[in-house]
């Protein structure tokens, strides 16, 4: 007779230590730790994390950051989101300049780095090949997504950092369509949506070099988000 699943996972600290040991998607393991064991030129005297990156930040945040995975050579060798690469440097200097970090730039773990009100994660939690988590990868994740929003009971903003984290947020949402429903919210720089619970999703590219270095993701549009997601958080009006 097949064995109870596990109970879900009732503080954050026992979803991350859930997260760390997860082994549900072979190829993204096998993967991580190739990189890890290989590592790149410049980071050849670190020890690479080279497992699952949990989410972070603060237990009581209004505002919730989601983006797509960690980076072979960003969160999966530093282990902390969004943390050693530069797509880090443009999130973490924002999240400062708008009062939900404690300082512009996030480099390791052990950095001395607080979040101000806010909780950084990401949809996949093994950093992928070309940076593609497969539909089946993003779903064996999307329960961890659930369990945090669920576990972090105060938060008013929710920003997804590109479509594919807007996706698997609403996956993990449970959200539905079909008569009577609402619209499923579409994808787009700077929209806004109202989600169950009165949580207002906030839509930004992401900040990968791909957007950044092109001019898709300006800093002044990047900007713009960050401080409407301050104006939401503290109690304004959706536009």
């Amino acid at each position: 007779m097949a064995g109870r699943a596990a109970p879900p996972p009732r503080s954050l600290a026992q979803l991350a230590r859930t997260v760390v040991a997860c082994e549900r998607c072979p190829r993204l393991r096998a993967w991580c730790a190739k990189v890890a064991r290989e590592k790149k030129r410049e980071f050849r005297d670190w020890d690479y994390w080279g497992r699952p990156v949990p989410g972070c930040g603060d237990p009581a945040a209004r505002l919730f950051v989601v983006g797509l995975a960690p980076a072979a050579h960003g969160g999966n060798r530093t282990g902390r989101v969004f943390t050693g690469d530069s797509s880090g440097d443009w999130l973490y200097a924002a999240l400062f300049r708008h009062g939900f970090a404690s300082q512009p730039a996030s480099l390791s773990r052990d950095d001395g780095l607080e979040l101000l009100d806010c909780y950084v994660a990401a949809a996949a939690r093994c950093a992928p090949p070309e940076n593609r988590p497969t539909p089946r990868e993003f779903a064996n994740c999307g329960p961890y997504l659930a369990t945090e929003l669920g576990l972090l009971a105060r938060v008013r903003v929710i920003v997804a950092l590109g479509q594919l984290a807007h996706d698997a947020l609403l996956r993990a949402l449970g959200w539905r369509g079909g008569r009577g429903a609402p619209s499923r919210p579409r994808f787009a720089h700077g929209a806004e949506a109202l989600l169950p619970g009165g949580i207002v999703l906030v839509d930004s590219y992401h900040p990968s070099r791909q957007n950044t270095n092109t001019g898709r993701l300006t800093g002044e549009m990047w900007d713009a988000v960050w401080a409407r997601a301050r104006q939401l958080v503290e109690g304004g009006t959706r536009r």
